[in-house]
């Protein structure tokens, strides 16, 4: 067993988990040491922890995000068996399925979730995490300071993100946010999953779509489809997109603002990964047009 599992099993039985007996790797993860799972009985259980905690509600944070999109937003989600400081263990879902009428059960359910739960304000009652970093959360009518301050210029203080963008393209991103009001349509805020790139989209034993690993706020829900246009989906997932816009209603430039909404998540890549996959060439390309030439 390696040291990983070691380390789960031993954050398990400390847990009051005892009866479990074994633990391999899970794969798709990159925050966070993850497994399943087995206990006494047979039954597997998907388990996550942190070597170093990042705060002491970190996972309840998570559990809550579940638990509102399931509720909330009629989303399926894994049953919550324990979440406490040290540990999250989950009921195990499946690799989702490559077939066409998996994202097209999708698409509708992504699109049940962002248009039945609009809210008036922009935010989340308490802050909750993106990978390793906290995402702040604070109230704000006004959905495009919102997205500035906390979803992309508060990545600035990042010393990856300092080290990989000069002077000239943190500027340019400061315009860019000035002029947000220009480059994006007004939208609603309503639920999102906040981190919904291709593997966080899971299935139920049964192959119904199913989430994980939520960052959940009230938000635009285009910044959810932004999330999942640029973590490359499969190409049975092109069926996707089209009828999401269809369902939601959505314009027909929909796509050309995929750029600019994508900026958060490729922030938060370079904040938190190295190599960041390209990340850095990809903002800096967003932001060549708000740049000023000598």
């Amino acid at each position: 067993m390696t040291d990983a599992m070691s380390f789960l099993l031993q954050r398990l039985h400390a847990a009051g988990l005892t009866d479990v007996v074994a633990a391999e790797p899970a794969t798709g993860g990159l925050a966070a040491t993850a497994g399943i799972a087995r206990r006494g009985d047979g039954t597997p259980v998907f388990v996550k922890a942190f070597t170093e905690p990042l705060s002491d509600d970190a996972f309840a944070a998570e559990a809550e995000g579940l638990t509102m999109l399931r509720e909330a937003g009629g989303v399926v989600t894994p049953e919550i068996i324990l979440a406490d400081r040290d540990l999250l263990v989950l009921s195990v879902l499946r690799p989702r399925p490559g077939a066409e009428d998996f994202w097209e059960q999708f698409a509708h359910a992504l699109a049940h979730l962002h248009t039945t739960t609009r809210y008036p304000r922009f935010g989340w009652h308490r802050d909750n995490w993106l990978g390793r970093r906290r995402q702040a959360n604070a109230w704000d009518d006004d959905g495009f300071a919102f997205f500035a301050q906390h979803r992309l210029l508060r990545w600035l203080g990042e010393h990856r993100v300092q080290e990989a963008l000069d002077a000239a393209d943190r500027a340019a991103l400061e315009r860019l946010c000035d002029r947000l009001p220009e480059l994006l349509p007004v939208r609603p805020a309503c639920l999102t999953h906040g981190d919904l790139w291709a593997q966080n989209v899971m299935a139920t034993p049964d192959g119904r779509p199913a989430l994980i690993d939520p960052a959940v706020s009230y938000m635009w829900a285009e910044v959810d489809l932004a999330h999942l246009w640029t973590t490359a989906p499969p190409p049975e997932a092109h069926v996707f997109f089209g009828l999401y816009a269809e369902l939601t209603g959505l314009d027909r430039d929909w796509r050309e603002r995929m750029p600019i909404l994508q900026l958060r998540q490729h922030l938060a890549v370079i904040a938190q990964f190295d190599p960041d996959w390209g990340a850095a060439d990809l903002v800096r390309a967003t932001l060549a047009p708000f740049r000023r030439r000598p």
